[in-house]
């Protein structure tokens, strides 16, 4: 049975450039809709998280505000979580996963990713591995930060000069983060040497896919990109 791992943040907040902690975690949306969607097609999906705590989903992603000024999305969301609270209750620790046992690996945003898995040399490691096996890699949104630690024996990024998307600069601005962040992802997914892509049109679903490594740009691109990866393996 194809099994995903669900590479998820631990952390509950993202340190700004002030030193203030800004409360979130991982983006519902990122992880409801993929989730669904493996579910859906038959797989297995095995959530983790930097030593198996409780991910924290950002209470932001449920806001009208952030869903097209609907209500119901946020709803839905938090009723799919709810849904699965026994799997985020018993996340699997990160750093002891085993690749092999894993057919892909996908990373959910929200700026928790930008605070934790960023930074993880084991999760740039176990990253590594699944490009090296010919695994599907995938992360949607600030997801792709965490794959910035998969650098090779020379410190150079595995991902340098392959096609990859992300949230935008442009996206970061108007949710009122970019001029506090300490860095932006646009720029640095860019200075570790990926050849970025963005849509024309900010928030719209833009996924890009470059030999096994597959990104989605913002929240919207949840969805197809899972069902991107769904294809990739068969589903």
């Amino acid at each position: 049975m194809t099994n995903v791992l669900l590479a998820v943040s631990g952390s509950d907040h993202w340190t700004l450039t002030d030193g203030t902690h800004h409360p979130c975690g991982f983006w519902p949306e990122e992880l409801a809709e993929p989730h669904r969607v493996f579910r859906e097609a038959g797989f297995t999906t095995t959530i983790a998280t930097p030593g198996g705590v409780r991910p924290t989903a950002d209470e932001a992603g449920f806001s009208a505000g952030m869903n097209g000024g609907s209500e119901e999305p946020g709803r839905r969301f938090r009723a799919y979580l709810d849904g699965i609270a026994g799997e985020l209750d018993a996340a699997a620790d990160l750093d002891r996963v085993d690749p092999g046992e894993f057919d892909a690996v996908f990373v959910p945003g929200g700026h928790g990713p930008m605070e934790d898995l960023a930074v993880s040399s084991s999760f740039g490691a176990l990253v590594r591995r699944f490009d090296a096996a010919g695994k599907p890699v995938a992360a949607v949104c600030h997801g792709p930060a965490a794959l910035l630690p998969a650098v090779d024996d020379r410190g150079e990024w595995v991902f340098g000069g392959r096609r990859v998307t992300g949230f935008s600069n442009v996206e970061e601005s108007q949710v009122g983060f970019a001029d506090r962040a300490p860095w932006l992802l646009e720029h640095r997914l860019v200075k570790a040497g990926g050849a970025y892509e963005q849509s024309g049109k900010p928030w719209t679903a833009h996924v890009v896919v470059d030999g096994t490594l597959y990104t989605g740009q913002n929240p919207a691109a949840s969805e197809p990109l899972a069902r991107r990866i769904v294809e990739a393996l068969g589903g």
